[in-house]
Parts: structure tokens; sequence; C-alpha cells
């Protein structure tokens, strides 16, 4: 364990808090979370970081996603089909990691994030009650989810990692017809499966700061209910808005990296 000063304790418990509201809204909490606990620890190792980071996000992921099953109908099955293929996935992206420059990916996440931007503003009806209720979905699209959702977003999240809850949100709601609010629940849950995965091979390893990631994980908890019942109440149109700031805030992040890379 770290030698943490007070301040530092205070400044990590307010990031998890946010972090686990935007990542229950839309996903992308962790572009908060993983640059404050670099800040607040800088002579942890990288390992550790990412260990600690993992402990904390699937507490709040958890209790998000527990709020939302409770409160709005998901088809838990089919999310947790497409958690063990994006578990799969992100297996897979891992591997062949060590072999890809973030210097190339960056770019072509960018171009990504602003075309899915322009397309949301674009059509202000996406991810609507309204117009996700208008579309039925059969097996060979919801068997498409799984592979292309799961698998595919599973392996970038491996392979490179950022945004990756914001793209799952984007992917449920085109793919599956979902409403922005149903995609968020559905994510959630998602990202449970590819979160304790991921926690298993780090506390396998030893890479986890149990003791500040106990405290973290209770506002990132509180940040997650807190996130979840605000989705709900507040209905797509509020998850629209959260999505395209998480965007712009993802290409702002992206550009800086790959600028001062």
């Amino acid at each position: 364990m770290p030698d943490i000063s007070l301040t530092t304790v205070v400044f990590l418990c307010l990031a998890a808090l946010v972090a686990g509201w935007i990542d229950a809204v839309v996903g992308g909490g962790g572009l908060l979370l993983l640059p404050a606990l670099l800040l607040g620890m800088p002579h942890t190792s990288a390992a550790h970081i990412l260990g600690t980071n993992k402990a904390v996000a699937i507490v709040g992921t958890t209790g998000a996603a527990v709020t939302y099953v409770r409160k709005t109908p998901v088809q838990v099955r089919t999310a947790v089909r497409i958690g063990l293929a994006a578990l799969a996935g992100s297996m897979g992206g891992a591997f062949f990691a060590a072999g890809i420059s973030s210097d190339v990916l960056r770019p072509v996440i960018m171009v990504v994030l602003l075309a899915v931007a322009a397309f949301v503003m674009l059509r202000p009806s996406f991810g609507t009650a309204t117009d996700a209720g208008r579309r039925q979905v059969g097996r060979s699209r919801a068997a498409m989810a799984v592979v292309l959702v799961g698998g595919g977003i599973g392996f970038y999240d491996g392979l490179f990692g950022p945004g990756t809850g914001t793209f799952l949100v984007l992917a449920l709601t085109a793919v599956l017809h979902l409403d922005l609010v149903t995609a968020s629940a559905t994510a959630k849950i998602v990202n449970v499966c590819t979160n304790a995965g991921a926690l298993a091979m780090f506390a396998y390893q030893g890479t986890v700061l149990w003791q500040p990631a106990a405290l973290m994980a209770v506002f990132n908890l509180a940040g997650g209910m807190i996130g979840a019942r605000m989705a709900l109440s507040k209905g797509s149109e509020f998850v629209r808005g959260v999505l395209l700031v998480v965007v712009f805030s993802l290409v702002a992040k992206l550009g800086f990296d790959q600028w001062t890379a």
C-alpha cells in the first residue's frame, strides 16, 4: 500500500464518485478514474493502477446494473451472453496488444468517434423509446449482437480500451434497437462480466491495492447508483446529452495523447 495523504484520498474518492456516475449513465468512467489514480499514486506500477481501477469499477458497475435491472426491463440472458463473448474477445485483444501501436489506433478511433457524434446529433430520434419501439429484433440480430458487439468490442477493450463502455451503449442501441437507457442498462451487465474476468486475473497476479480500492469503491458505488437513477428518471434525451459530452471528451483525450506521444 503506497503512502497516500489525506488530500489525495479525498481527491481519489471524489474522482471515483464522478466516474461511477458517468459510467452508469453512458459508460466511459475510466476516462476519469484511471488518470486520477495515475495522478494520485504516481510512483505505483501501471499493473497495480490497472488492477486497482478494476477493483473499484466493478463495484460501481454492479450497483448500477442492479439498479437498472430492478427498474427497467432488461434481457439479462442476452446481456450475459454478450458479456461472456466480450470477455473472450478481450482476452484475444490483450494477446495481440503487444504487437499493435496505440499511435496507429488513436487517429482511427478519433475519426470513428467524430462520425458517431455527427450521426447522433443529426438523428435526434436515435436511441429514443419511440425509435426503438418501431423495430423488432430477431434471433439473427441477437446472435449478431453477441458476436459483433460482445466479441468485437471486447477485442477492442483488450487491444486498446478507452471508451469501451460508450461504444457498448452505441452498438447495443444500433444492433438491438434499444433505447439509450436500456442500452446503458445492458452495457452495465456486460461490463460486470468483463470487469470480473479482468479483476480475477489482476488479483491472481497480486496487482490490486485492496485498501484504497475498497474506500474508493464505496464512492464509485454511490456514483453508479445515482447515475443509474438519474438516467432512468430523465430518460433517453438526458443520456444522449451525456453521451455527446463523453464522446467529445474522449476525442479530446485521444487527440492530446496523440499530440504528446
